[in-house]
């Protein structure tokens, strides 16, 4: 330890004694460290209904005041909880008329083949999601074209010369019963009690 004296108007800090203050203090501002608790459940299910939502108008939907609430989304953000904000845009109101599922059989599933043929499937603006599936085929992707004619020639030109691609199997959706919905967040306030 230094014995040299602090400069007038300054205090000297012991670093390690306000680490573990500072740690101390954590759980107070309302963050929690491990599991989720019922105002960051809270948190995500309002947001999802509405990401505009001000700060000061969240903390009220959820029964804290600001401060504590900003520090919980905060955290919720770095631990990846929250992933990112987005306008949801009416499909049709742009022109996309065409939503369709392709399921892509692959020539082969080795491990560098299903990773080229995924950075490709990546790079295609069309293909909105993609998921690996299991049963027959390899990959399920959900597409938007501008009409039929657009689908076809993106299935002619690109998803077909996709490599290691052996066959598409295409649906198309003839209308949306339900879409962009809210990820379920009922098995987590179960999980808590």
């Amino acid at each position: 330890m230094s014995s040299r004296k602090p400069i007038s108007g300054q205090t000297r800090i012991d670093r390690p004694a306000a680490r573990a203050a500072s740690a101390a203090a954590a759980p107070a501002d309302g963050v929690q460290q491990g599991a989720l608790d019922r105002y960051d459940i809270a948190i995500l299910g309002a947001l999802q209904q509405d990401a505009r939502l001000s700060n000061a108008e969240l903390a009220a939907r959820i029964g804290l005041s600001p401060a504590p609430t900003w520090r919980r989304v905060k955290w919720l953000e770095t631990q990846g909880y929250i992933r990112g904000y987005r306008a949801e845009i009416d499909r049709h109101k742009i022109g996309l008329g065409v939503l369709a599922f392709v399921r892509v059989d692959a020539e082969r599933n080795t491990g560098e083949a299903t990773r080229v043929l995924e950075e490709a499937i990546r790079r295609i603006p069309q293909v909105i999601a993609c998921h690996y599936i299991s049963g027959s085929g390899t990959f399920e992707l959900q597409v938007m074209t501008t009409d039929l004619d657009a689908f076809s020639a993106l299935a002619l030109e690109t998803l077909l010369n996709l490599p290691n691609v052996k066959d598409l199997h295409t649906s198309f959706s003839l209308g949306e019963v339900k879409a962009g919905a809210a990820l379920p967040l009922g098995h987590l306030e179960r999980a808590r009690d």
